[in-house]
């Protein structure tokens, strides 16, 4: 079987779809709320509850930003503690860096 990435330009990153829980990602919702806050991220974490989309960044540990808080390994751990229950939920990563 023949894997089909997705990936998505905003602003000048790309990102690849890495997780789309029930297809949930609404990718003009993202470009809304999308800011260069995010930039330094290598992920971004969108989730809904009551129909509003929240976003969170992460970090490899390679990354200079990284910290216990952004790690992704502690993704799941988010997911459970800090999101709705079973909430719809999409993860992204950055593939290329336009901005530095």
């Amino acid at each position: 079987m023949k894997e089909n990435k997705k990936q998505i330009k905003l602003e000048n990153n790309i990102y690849e779809i890495i997780e789309n829980k029930n297809d949930c990602l609404d990718i003009s919702e993202l470009i809304e709320k999308y800011t260069d806050y995010f930039y330094p991220f290598d992920y971004i974490l969108g989730d809904y509850a009551y129909n509003k989309l929240r976003l969170k960044g992460f970090c490899d540990k390679n990354n200079k930003r990284y910290n216990k808080i952004n790690d992704i390994s502690l993704k799941e751990k988010y997911l459970k503690n800090q999101c709705a229950y079973h909430c719809n939920y999409f993860l992204i990563k950055k593939v290329k860096d336009g901005v530095n």
